[in-house]
């Protein structure tokens, strides 16, 4: 062990390696990778802490200096320090309800036009996926408000979004109300009386979007993530209602491909990329 870590103390020294590169942050969390992807997120502190996956350690003695790039053998496990971005920080995530995978995230990002400064409203944090990619491309200037009416799930999402500001150098002005967003539209116009995008991961989108369409700014969009086509045809119709333009509706689809064992690629086998079907509607004036 100790000459393990010596060696790698020696090759940071011996590299040429910008700081930029290879920094220790000053949050007090370290994200470990191991060797076949699985990522851990671990909070440094004092004393002995028992960590799955890794074992009884005191993560600050232990992990405190590992820069990014280092390694370390625990056990017999090796972990790699890597830098928090969003990738690593979503594959470590702690998780209650299944969350909006990064394909569907994505296109929330461009189609809404999310970017610095925005205002950003979602209903349905759960376990903070979607939340971390909006937090990302908000800066540390934009707003964003989440809903939730489950608190068993805005525990973990809120969980997740503390970790992921306390390791990012920009973070969004960040507020949570607790409800359906329906009935707690007062509670969120104190935070910000207009949104210029909205997104709804809900059961029923209909009384939402009649709840927060009127939230829009000109131009400003809205977005809704229906597991079935029912639950479409019925959000598309609502926002007709609510005077705003459907201007797409559909899914995305994903397909992995590999390499063959006999050369060349070939798709993966697994399931067909499907995961739900998303509607996005704009208020013209």
């Amino acid at each position: 062990m100790h000459n393990y870590l010596e060696i790698e103390i020696i090759n940071r020294n011996c590299c040429n390696m910008t700081l930029s590169r290879r920094h220790m942050d000053d949050s007090n969390w370290v994200v470990l990778s191991e060797p076949e992807g699985k990522i851990y997120v671990v909070e440094l502190s004092d004393g002995v802490t028992k960590i799955k996956g890794i074992g009884v350690i005191d993560t600050k003695a232990t992990l405190g200096q590992l820069m990014i790039g280092d390694s370390v053998q625990l056990g017999n496990k090796s972990f790699t320090r890597v830098a928090p971005r969003l990738p690593e920080l979503n594959k470590g995530m702690k998780r209650r309800a299944q969350t909006i995978s990064a394909k569907d995230a994505g296109l929330f990002i461009a189609k809404l036009g999310i970017g610095p400064g925005d205002r950003v409203l979602e209903a349905g944090l759960g376990s903070a996926g979607l939340s971390m990619h909006i937090a990302r491309s908000l800066g540390d200037s934009g707003l964003h408000v989440t809903v939730e009416p489950r608190s068993e799930h805005a525990e973990v999402g809120l969980e997740n979004l503390r970790r992921v500001k306390e390791m990012w150098p920009q973070f969004p002005t960040h507020s949570h109300v607790e409800g359906f967003i329906e009935e707690v539209v007062d509670d969120i116009k104190k935070h910000s009386d207009s949104f210029d995008a909205i997104i709804l991961d809900l059961p029923q989108h209909v009384p939402a979007i009649e709840a927060v369409a009127p939230l829009l700014t000109i131009g400003g969009r809205i977005a809704c993530y229906c597991p079935v086509t029912s639950q479409v045809e019925l959000a598309w119709k609502a926002c007709e209602s609510a005077g705003l333009v459907v201007e797409w509706a559909g899914e995305l689809m994903e397909r992995k491909w590999g390499m063959a064992s006999k050369g060349g690629m070939r798709p993966v086998n697994g399931a067909f990329g499907h995961t739900a079907f998303l509607l996005f509607a704009y208020r013209k004036q």
